[in-house]
């Protein structure tokens, strides 16, 4: 592949450039390129969505990789048999995703922008070829085969048009005026990643397998999107919805409904208040299970399993005993049971379950597909036969595929070696530690730089995960060793409001936060210091989203810190919620009710509040098409800053969204930002 290429070329680079350098220089450049370069993020790979054959023997999975001309992530499919010899099935700088094996394992339908746009395409396993099968308009999603093989459904937005209510007069022909206003009267009319949203919902769709024209099954105006699974007899497809009047009032009270294919008549099949989503039918086409929880309007709720007979009983819960959230449901081929993924303590685990409620854990190793920060989560996919592949977390790798059967475990592919074989990398180490608030034990992983010497002082960089309700894992993450390399320890930890630690951990922080995450926090660092290598004058904190949130909060209440950098945060909760892409949500499940009518207790959480406090220098850094936490909150804060003479600095990141590293070069630029500004302030006494 390019990397190749681009590896020869740059090693060409350093070899004629060490040939003019002294020996004393040509070694430390040596020493140096032996450690993760920025530019290194351009050669990072990673497996994801793998797709076993239905009778084993081999997998198709997207191996993704970053494309240094255009400044994204690209992908394309390959195999890998149960050997670990590897094949490519599609070239090219084109994304593909979402591979989906027919019943019978003959075709695979995928995603593909290589006929120009975004199409449904099918590879045909005895002859590899390839083509694509749509003449989409937009981009389709949720591919599903139907159990007798005849019919593909997915999942398309469908424009709808509105008319504005104003039209100028007087325009004379060949005239160019300015772009004419755009009205907006929707609720929800823009969305981070996507910008402002274009009239129209997500509607379902049906075509012959063997390509033609798709006609859309459902018409109301309300998104259908997500899962969709066919009936045993592929007569009827099941999906979920909110089709409420009131939808906006409710966010998060979705039902499962089922269309007919032949007259598009829509029944409900859930009546629960919450979430019901993620549905799948059994093999036998007898029962339906699917995901969702009681909804208590609570910050964080576990996502259960339930099952039903496809005929309507009641639901029957099934993973009432596990206190972590579940996904990614599998039946297994004789519909006895099913597989499910969750995380505990920052692994993530694959767990096999009957109808009975026995459950037996298969492996807490699936992971890596965060390349940048080390979130825990992964995919994985299982064979008739229970042959299981899965992504594999490993601290100084991303995302690999593992196999596991019940004969054996073998690692098929290894994307990375070429790269990181020849890179000392930070050695990773999990730590748990005491809450000075309460003695709750907390997770945690150190990063030592590489060539770490115990006798020896480094600086400390706190690095923060956002959400708040998510959770780190002890998985690679490129901006962590890219900060270790630089000769930093990392420090990175799950405090009280993290998920995979049960239910009432990640609630702690339930209308309370920031809180005593702060304590959990401060006690890690105290926790590192007290091993003997950190110099207390070099300790740096940092955190984006939920992280910025903390990071900012972390300066209001202590000055401990040399410098800290606040990404794309919340500094002022009352704000926030009135510009977020998600407002209906937060007022209703973070906060007790709308600011106007709680401003004491938005302001008494909200960082913007202890302003006042900070002297630490502080970085802002957000991109400027970031609709989740909109730059106009890190604004706020620079002037609060400027106005309370603290120094500072705001980066804006043009056209990013909230996922800032979804460009290679942005990964790279939020790094050597937060380096730099760190750099810049060294211990108290050479200021």
């Amino acid at each position: 592949m390019k990397r190749i290429l681009i590896t020869a070329l740059l090693a060409a680079a350093t070899a004629t450039a060490s040939y003019a350098l002294p020996a004393n220089a040509a070694e430390s450049a040596k020493q140096q390129s032996n450690k993760l370069q920025l530019d290194d993020v351009f050669q990072l790979e990673y497996a994801s969505s793998p797709a076993v054959h239905p009778a084993g023997g081999y997998t198709v999975f997207v191996r993704n990789y970053m494309d240094i001309m255009d400044d994204r992530r690209v992908g394309n499919l390959w195999r890998v048999d149960n050997k670990g010899e590897l094949r490519p099935l599609t070239g090219g700088q084109f994304i593909d995703h979402s591979p989906v094996w027919s019943p019978d394992g003959k075709q695979l339908a995928f995603v593909s922008n290589r006929s120009g746009s975004m199409q449904v395409h099918l590879y045909w396993a005895d002859s590899g070829e390839h083509a694509p099968v749509t003449r989409l308009t937009s981009s389709p999603s949720n591919l599903s085969w139907s159990p007798d093989g005849k019919w593909i459904a997915f999942s398309m937005f469908t424009p709808r048009p509105a008319k504005t209510p104003v039209s100028l007069p007087g325009k004379p022909k060949g005239a160019e005026w300015a772009e004419p206003p755009r009205y907006i009267d929707k609720a929800n009319y823009r969305y981070d990643g996507a910008g402002y949203a274009p009239e129209g919902y997500t509607q379902i769709y049906v075509m012959p397998a063997s390509g033609g024209s798709p006609r859309q099954l459902t018409f109301a105006d309300y998104n259908h999107g997500g899962t969709l699974a066919w009936n045993g007899d592929s007569s009827q497809i099941i999906f979920s919805a909110n089709r409420r009047e009131d939808a906006f009032d409710q966010p998060l009270n979705s039902e499962l409904y089922a269309v007919t294919i032949d007259d598009r008549t829509v029944s409900q099949l859930t009546t629960r208040f919450g979430p019901d989503h993620s549905p799948q039918v059994s093999p036998d086409g007898k029962r339906i299970a699917w995901l969702g929880f009681d909804d208590e309007k609570m910050s964080y709720q576990l996502t259960q399993l339930y099952v039903m007979d496809l005929g309507g009983d009641k639901p029957r819960l099934l993973t009432g005993e596990l206190d972590y959230s579940v996904g990614d449901i599998q039946w297994a081929a004789d519909s006895r049971g099913l597989y499910f993924a969750y995380d505990k303590h920052g692994k993530g685990h694959i767990a096999y379950q009957n109808l009975s409620g026995k459950h037996s854990v298969l492996t807490d190793n699936m992971g890596g597909l965060s390349y940048s920060r080390p979130y825990s989560g992964g995919s994985y996919d299982v064979a008739d036969d229970g042959s299981l592949v899965y992504t594999l977390a490993h601290p100084q790798r991303p995302a690999d595929l593992m196999l596991q059967t019940s004969k054996l475990k073998r690692k098929l592919t290894s994307l990375n070696d070429d790269l990181l074989n020849f890179k000392e990398l930070a050695r990773i180490e999990e730590i748990w530690y005491e809450s000075s608030h309460d003695g709750k034990q907390i997770q945690g992983w150190i990063a030592y730089p590489p060539g770490f010497d115990p006798t020896k002082k480094y600086p400390l960089i706190l690095e923060i995960h956002g959400g708040p309700h998510t959770a780190y894992a002890g998985s690679f993450a490129a901006e962590i060793q890219l900060m270790a390399a630089k000769g930093n320890v990392v420090l990175y930890t799950n405090p009280r409001g993290s998920t995979s630690y049960g239910e009432a951990f990640a609630q702690e922080i339930h209308h309370n936060y920031p809180s005593h995450d702060y304590t959990d926090l401060m006690d890690g660092v105290d926790a590192v210091i007290e091993k003997g290598f950190i110099d207390e004058d070099k300790l740096y904190v940092t955190g984006g989203s939920g992280g910025g949130v903390l990071t900012a909060w972390i300066v209001g209440h202590t000055d401990r810190f040399a410098a800290a950098v606040v990404a794309k945060p919340a500094i002022n909760w009352y704000s926030f919620v009135l510009t977020a892409d998600a407002y209906n949500y937060f007022t209703k499940y973070w906060f007790p009710g709308v600011p106007w009518e709680h401003t004491e207790h938005y302001m008494k959480h909200s960082p913007i509040s202890y302003v006042g406090n900070v002297t630490t220098p502080t970085m802002l850094l957000t991109g400027e098409s970031d609709y989740r936490t909109p730059i106009s909150e890190s604004e706020q804060y620079y002037q609060a800053l400027k106005l309370a003479g603290v120094e500072t600095a705001m980066v804006r990141v043009p056209d990013a969204p909230h996922g800032i590293y979804t460009r290679p070069s942005n990964l790279m630029g939020k790094v050597a930002y937060i380096l730099h500004w760190f750099e810049k302030y060294p211990k108290a006494e050479d200021k």
